[in-house]
């Protein structure tokens, strides 16, 4: 039985898969770079992987045996997949285009595969490949998938690879120096909103005008989920409202999915009841039709009058019965947004206000960055640079717990 728990370690220990890559050659040297960290080392080789490098080369480096498609279906007390899969923290190294599409498409056909499945460790893809390939749009959505589950990538970088006349280009895996340095940040990754509960809006809502015809936005939902998964890694019970959007719903997470601003007020207020933060990026329509049609309409050649009602106010309800909740809201302006997003937390009781414009380049709807100045309700404020989304979620999740200490203590 593979013994995935740490002995007198101050460390979790590292789960490494090691795929049918060339790179897998590097896999002992970070192998040895890993134990020399701290970390007790447990090994998946694949099929694949053995073509380069020899079991007894990863066995010799991790310090113990290492677990193939053979073992797992050797007689034991134990599911090897489940058991490996408890480590604190999991590295695909050498990630093959064909590995990345198989953890992409929730396959469990090997070992490899079916523990990645099982993982709730932070997981770090060390992709090597051909520049080709990695920049193929099957790859990269691939990997664009992982990553909205909140899994990390660290390279390719830039080098000579390969023994096929490749030469140099973009897709050389990372040293084992730097692998080593990423999963240490991986394990220290704070757990600072363990007991707390936190709701996220996100997404776009509709408005039907009749059965097949809508108001809405936009709107990608992807700051909202990226918000959520920062959350769940640092220890709170997260549910996400979101309305529709193409995005995975993030694991460990509570999704409640909604249409309408209406039933986006009613599953946020009824989760919000006992939550200690509650964080609306969600774009949610102003204005829905005052009648909707219960059949489609046709198109008629001339003008067409449509009488809009305002939808409830999700921000200013919340406000109104804050509490010693943590209130955050999102607001986009194209002029004059810091004066709009300081009224705005002033009307609606909120704590502060992440105001960005979506006419700046990087940040429109459906990008995976945003440049966001934090306003507050007395006009302070702070221009943080363009950050991923989960860098502005880390960020943002760091000032509402700063707020939340405050509250304790007043």
């Amino acid at each position: 039985m593979v013994n995935v728990t740490s002995s007198g370690n101050s460390l979790p220990s590292a789960l490494v898969i090691v795929g049918g890559s060339m790179a897998a050659v590097k896999a002992p040297s970070t192998l040895r770079r890993l134990r020399e960290a701290g970390f007790e080392v447990n090994v998946i080789a694949t099929h694949a992987a053995l073509e380069f490098v020899t079991p007894l080369s990863l066995a010799t480096a991790a310090g113990r045996a290492i677990a193939t498609d053979e073992t797992w279906f050797e007689a034991r007390p134990d599911a090897q997949h489940l058991t490996l899969a408890r480590a604190g923290v999991t590295l695909v190294l050498g990630a093959s285009a064909d590995l990345l599409a198989r953890a992409a498409c929730g396959l469990a056909s090997d070992l490899a595969a079916a523990t990645l499945l099982s993982v709730r460790s932070p997981v770090l893809w060390l992709p090597a490949m051909n520049e080709a390939m990695w920049r193929h749009p099957a790859v990269q959505a691939n990997a664009a998938t992982l990553r909205s589950w909140g899994h990390h990538f660290l390279g390719p970088e830039r080098g000579a690879f390969g023994t096929l006349g490749e030469g140099a280009g973009l897709g050389r895996m990372a040293e084992p120096e730097e692998i080593a340095a990423a999963a240490l940040g991986l394990v220290q990754v704070k757990r600072d909103l363990a007991g707390l509960k936190l709701v996220v809006s996100a997404g776009p809502t509709r408005e039907y005008l009749d059965p097949v015809r809508f108001i809405s936005n936009p709107s990608s939902g992807k700051m909202g989920y990226a918000v959520a998964i920062e959350a769940q890694a640092r220890g709170a019970e997260v549910v996400l409202v979101s309305g529709p959007v193409n995005l995975p719903d993030p694991p460990g997470v509570q999704v409640v999915k909604v249409e309408s601003a209406v039933q986006m007020y009613g599953a946020v207020l009824e989760a919000a009841r006992d939550a200690q933060m509650v964080v609306m990026t969600a774009a949610v329509a102003d204005y829905r039709a005052a009648e909707p049609k219960s059949e489609k309409e046709a198109k008629t050649a001339g003008e067409v009058s449509i009488q809009l009602v305002p939808n409830p106010d999700i921000l200013a309800a919340l406000g109104r019965e804050k509490g010693q909740r943590v209130l955050i809201g999102f607001a986009m302006e194209t002029h004059a947004g810091v004066e709009r997003a300081a009224g705005k937390a002033q009307r609606k009781n909120a704590d502060f206000i992440l105001l960005n414009y979506p006419t700046q380049e990087g940040t429109a709807f459906g990008g995976d960055d945003n440049q966001v100045t934090l306003v507050r309700p007395d006009g302070q404020h702070e221009a943080w640079p363009r950050l991923s989304k989960r860098e502005v979620a880390a960020r943002l999740l760091d000032e509402a717990l700063k707020v939340y200490m405050r509250h304790s203590v007043a």
